[in-house]
């Protein structure tokens, strides 16, 4: 079987992180859309592998959560009205952990928003932790229960709580109030959407493991990974398809190719 030349993966997979939808990069890398995917599913699978290994014992002082809306398919009130329904379409949420000082993301989830989703989202957000944090939320109730369940008593545990105020000038009946409590933090990943859950979760993970290792932030002058202790190097896209390669199963004469299953 034909592989990709190590350029065209590091171009699809960054294009990918930077927002292009899947049928803009078959047509700027010259590849199939059949390939793009592919290439999402395996990269998706190894990132959220390597996220859950690397990203371990991480000290910390502060950590934000939030959840970010977005949706599969098309947004939960028009999923009857779909003329090709895409199963898991509607409205989907991806929980956030992010480290205020070194801005990693420790911790991600993709799915609803209950208190069920809450609960496995702090357990891991707990599991990756090496010390006591300052922990803030918004006021989303369903995590009450999870911190409960997760830390007992062992955390300084905040909820921010968004507070508005009337606009002055007189076309504020057409315009939101404004906010005047709140603090900006993890923004959203894309403008786009996905047509298919999994589709989300890869690329979530994939973003996550760039956003991480390989993104310089413009503040702190290294890559999140780097300023964390978690990373004592600066990775590349490069160097992630070299270490997608280095783990997968190599094709035998005959028969279907195995991936790793990551």
């Amino acid at each position: 079987m034909n592989k990709l030349p190590l350029k065209t993966r590091v171009q699809i997979l960054t294009m990918l992180c930077e927002g292009s939808s899947m049928r803009s990069i078959s047509r700027v890398a010259d590849v199939s859309i059949n390939t793009v995917s592919k290439l999402l599913v395996d990269a998706g699978k190894f990132c959220a592998d390597l996220h859950d290994r690397e990203v371990r014992n991480v000290t910390s002082k502060r950590i934000q959560c939030d959840e970010i809306w977005s949706f599969v398919g098309a947004k939960a009130k028009n999923v009857s009205t779909m003329k090709q329904p895409v199963e898991g379409a509607g409205d989907v949420w991806t929980w956030t952990a992010l480290d205020s000082d070194s801005k990693l993301i420790v911790s991600w989830l993709v799915g609803g928003r209950d208190g069920e989703y809450a609960l496995a989202f702090i357990d891991d957000v707990k599991d990756r932790l090496a010390n006591r944090v300052q922990l803030t939320t918004d006021g989303h109730r369903a995590y009450l229960n999870a911190f409960e369940e997760a830390f007992g008593a062992d955390i300084d545990y905040a909820m921010l709580i968004k507070q508005y105020g009337e606009k002055t000038s007189p076309e504020r009946r057409y315009s939101p109030a404004v906010c005047t409590g709140a603090n900006r933090r993890f923004t959203r990943l894309t403008n786009a959407f996905s047509k298919k859950f999994d589709n989300h979760v890869h690329m979530v993970a994939i973003y996550t493991v760039w956003y991480n290792f390989i993104k310089m932030h413009k503040t702190l002058k290294m890559t999140p990974a780097m300023a964390a202790g978690v990373s004592q190097t600066l990775w590349s896209m490069e160097d992630l398809c070299e270490k997608m390669d280095a783990v997968a199963s190599k094709p035998g004469k005959r028969g279907p190719y195995k991936k790793h299953d990551a």
